[in-house]
């Protein structure tokens, strides 16, 4: 759970049922950059990533603390691995496949880029279906529900209870999965402008018009989360709800009380508390 500037993880250890709770330090490298529009965008998915892999790391060391940890060279491999991994299998795949065809190819630089779209969303949710049938990943997705429930009480002023949580929604505007969605809608706007050159110039376009997807996806997500209120926006805002349903499942009650460890300790801070799971 984060808070402003205040990050917490918490556990259940298996060993006993005890939660854990610890804070994850904030880094303050990007705070000037992070008041630029557009800018921010950049650096806040790369903050969002870098803490996934944190709390991970920590989560794991409470729950299993007799088990090897991973070095912090071997967290910086694989980090930089799956970001190769996606990139490959969500931006230039989806190119490659759109480019064999040869009407696309020598087409319309927007229905090429439609193509590409409908191709990299296709892929992106067969991955999303393949891995929530995991019970792992199923058992994380009830989590990431969980943290929404949360949230929702605690955006509503109520007690923090399993019962309070419970009757709440798991999906959430400010989700980090309403973002991955926006950015597939603006990476097909946004790669447009490349037109449509040979196979290695689309390619090199993707790369570098990538910081300005996530730029302008980011402003996006901002907006809609502080004006949900209005209709309008929550009609914008619906497809990247719609998959949440994908990526969220009921929580229990022993889940929720986790979610709300991880909150309550996050209380110093006087922001308003954030979701980005």
């Amino acid at each position: 759970m984060q808070n402003g500037d205040r990050i917490a993880v918490a556990v259940r250890r298996q060993s006993d049922g005890q939660i854990l709770v610890r804070p994850i330090p904030t880094r303050a490298r990007f705070q000037r950059i992070g008041r630029i529009p557009f800018l921010r965008g950049v650096f806040r998915l790369y903050d969002m990533l870098a803490l996934g892999m944190r709390a991970l790391n920590l989560s794991t060391q409470l729950a299993f603390p007799e088990d090897e940890q991973m070095s912090k060279g071997g967290t910086a491999l694989t980090f930089v691995v799956s970001i190769v991994i996606a990139v490959g299998a969500f931006v230039i795949l989806p190119l490659v496949v759109a480019n064999a065809v040869p009407a696309l190819r020598h087409g319309n630089s927007i229905l090429f880029n439609l193509a590409e779209g409908g191709i990299r969303l296709f892929l992106f949710f067969l991955y999303i279906v393949g891995i929530s049938r995991m019970k792992d990943i199923h058992r994380v997705f009830q989590y990431h529900g969980a943290e929404h429930k949360v949230v929702y009480t605690y955006e509503a002023d109520e007690p923090l209870t399993a019962e309070n949580a419970r009757k709440h929604t798991t999906l959430h505007p400010r989700c980090g999965t309403a973002f991955l969605m926006t950015v597939f809608v603006i990476a097909i706007l946004v790669f447009s402008l490349a037109g449509n050159p040979v196979l290695w110039l689309k390619i090199l376009s993707r790369i570098l018009l990538l910081p300005v997807v996530a730029g302008v996806s980011y402003e996006l997500l901002r907006f809609t989360g502080r004006h949900f209120d209005h209709l309008w926006v929550r009609i914008l805002a619906q497809p990247g709800m719609w998959l949440q349903r994908l990526t969220t499942a009921e929580p229990t009650d022993d889940m929720i009380e986790v979610a709300i460890a991880s909150l309550t300790s996050t209380f110093e801070a006087p922001d308003t508390a954030s979701t980005s799971g």
